[in-house]
């Protein structure tokens, strides 16, 4: 007897052995064994995933010989053997692939009145429906309006969206799913222990993930995995077979990438070289394991348990920024999508993965919170007028702006020297110039000043610990409300409740037991702070917000700008103006 591949010996033959489609199963099981057929339905989905199969399980349950109608046909009989076997008289399969013309269409449709020669039913199964014409369409829509009771039509298409809404208006469509990676695992796994074939977990996930939600490429890849193992199914083998990237490999080229380690990176791409691997997929493997990753940090729950390295995945996601993953993410998307302009799919690969090392992110920019001032900065005694920039708006004049600007007065306080410079002359058609007060910075005091107790000041404490990330974000974000003991409790508002996860809270107790050396607790109260008690950020924000209005103030109050405004009715633009950090060039800048 020949050999009959998988996908053909283990095709399911009733509705109890269909995988993954319960909505569909169930639906058509109830309608069968109530009575309450229809006489049209069409069934959608991408290939390999069971329309088909469970149009030809409504075909046997329609015919059956021994249980009548029902949802649960013999498989016995010989009305189901013909239709398993593919020679039922009364089932009449059509690939509407090849019988596009009119006339065909026609032709198929004259023996519709006619009785079933000898089933119950006359099934038609057209597949691929939507390469109908639209004269074709048009003919099997004067079947559908008013079908003989007789007569049942199973539509297949992949694409539904071709079919004319006259059409599926008068058809009951079931859509059905891409199978996922745990279910296409299983029932690879019930097959080839029923097969006697030795297989290694990993290499089925490899396999599911391959088939991208189709049971049928599935098995097909399972065959081919069989034979390419010589009878068995090994990682390594379906490795090769796919040309795709082992997990090991993939965990080893985030690490290198996670841990700045530019010659290891290089080296796992040396080895790939050796093995011959398609540098062209390891993006899209790259990604998916990325995937993996923001789902264990954001919800470790979802994580796929049916995975064989979950457990190292989640390990991973542990010791990862969510910031990094998603940037990691990021730029292979965009690594991928350029891989074609890439001098060969190696470099295109390389520059990628060292990008994400390039251009690892600061936590402290672009975060929610104001940047964390050091705990001097608190101790600071001069307020004097800060760094500022701004821009001037100037009409159009003929005249020219003065050569040298008036000499600046000091500052009161005597320490603090505000010098606004303007260079370059006003456009012709009105441009922007740019005033800069430059300011001393303070002397910083040491972070280990700050002392432990009662008296504990909570905002230099944070800014001593210099936490990066959500943790950090975390301490900024709260409000000291007393300490007792070895513990700190902390007001957390309701808006900044996400970043109240046990994983910071722990890094931000471990900062501080390091700190203070001493083993510290730190307790979250999900409330509003006390009116009197304000976060480190909202602190930073109000020293931010005064010295900007200190900035406007010295700018408005500049003899250059003034006589800007005198001669040439310049305008200043209040909401440019903003303090230069300290220690920066003092150069005008441009926008």
């Amino acid at each position: 007897m020949s050999y009959q591949v998988l996908a053909r010996k283990w095709r399911p033959r009733g509705f109890p052995e269909l995988v993954g489609q319960d909505h569909v199963r169930r639906a058509l099981a109830n309608a069968l064994d109530s009575g309450r057929l229809h006489h049209a339905y069409l069934f959608t989905g991408t290939r390999g995933v069971g329309k088909t199969t469970i149009a030809r399980i409504l075909a046997k349950s329609l015919n059956c010989e021994a249980n009548g109608v029902s949802s649960e046909p013999c498989g016995e009989c010989s009305a189901c053997r013909e239709i398993d076997e593919g020679r039922f008289v009364d089932l009449i399969e059509v690939d509407a692939a090849s019988r596009t013309r009119v006339e065909e269409t026609r032709e198929l449709l004259e023996n519709v009145p006619y009785a079933p020669t000898r089933g119950r039913y006359k099934v038609y199964l057209i597949d691929e429906v939507h390469m109908f014409s639209q004269h074709s369409f048009n003919a099997l829509l004067k079947t559908l309006e008013e079908p003989p009771p007789h007569v049942r039509f199973l539509l297949a298409t992949t694409d539904p969206q071709k079919v004319p809404v006259t059409i599926l208006s008068r058809c009951l469509q079931f859509n059905l799913k891409l199978m996922p990676v745990p279910t296409i695992v299983g029932q690879l796994q019930r097959i080839l222990d029923a097969e006697g074939v030795a297989y290694d977990e990993p290499a089925l996930g490899q396999i599911a993930r391959a088939a991208s939600g189709s049971m049928r490429d599935a098995l097909s890849l399972l065959d081919q995995a069989i034979a390419f193992g010589d009878g068995a199914v090994r990682a390594e083998d379906v490795e090769g077979m796919l040309g795709t990237l082992s997990r090991d490999r993939l965990f080893a080229l985030i690490e290198a990438v996670a841990g700045q380690d530019a010659s290891a990176l290089v080296t796992e791409l040396d080895r790939l070289a050796e093995a011959a691997a398609d540098f062209e997929p390891v993006l899209g493997d790259l990604l998916s394991l990325l995937h993996q990753l923001a789902l264990a940090q954001a919800a470790p729950g979802a994580v796929d348990e049916s995975v064989a390295d979950a457990e190292r995945v989640r390990e991973l996601a542990g010791r990862l920024e969510p910031a990094d993953v998603q940037l990691y993410y990021q730029i292979a998307t965009l690594g991928r999508r350029d891989l074609n302009w890439a001098p060969d799919p190696r470099a295109g690969l390389e520059m990628t993965l060292l990008r994400m090392i390039a251009f690892r992110p600061d936590p402290d920019l672009g975060s929610s919170a104001p940047a964390r001032t050091e705990p001097s900065r608190k101790a600071a005694a001069p307020s004097a007028p800060p760094p500022t920039t701004a821009n001037v708006a100037t009409p159009p004049k003929d005249e020219a702006a003065p050569a040298e600007s008036p000499a600046s007065p000091r500052a009161s306080g005597g320490d603090a020297v505000a010098e606004p410079r303007v260079t370059g002359e006003p456009e012709p058609t009105g441009g922007a110039e740019h005033g800069v007060a430059t300011n001393p910075e303070p002397e910083s005091v040491p972070a280990a000043s700050v002392a432990y107790g009662p008296e504990l000041d909570w905002a230099a404490t944070v800014s001593a610990l210099g936490l990066r990330g959500l943790a950090g974000e975390l301490g900024a974000n709260t409000a000291l409300l007393g300490v007792e003991d070895d513990r700190l409790r902390l007001a957390l508002a309701p808006e900044h409740a996400h970043l109240g996860g046990e994983r910071y809270r722990q890094r931000l107790e471990q900062a501080l037991g390091e700190h203070f050396e001493r083993k510290l607790r730190v307790e979250l109260v999900h409330e509003q702070a006390p009116p009197n008690v304000e976060t480190p950020a909202d602190a930073d924000r109000r020293r931010a917000e005064a010295r900007r209005a200190e900035a406007q103030q010295s700018i408005e109050s500049d003899p250059v700008v003034q006589a800007f405004q005198s001669r040439f009715g310049a305008e200043i633009q209040t909401d440019s103006i903003r303090p230069v950090e300290s220690g920066g060039n003092d150069e005008p800048e441009t926008d």
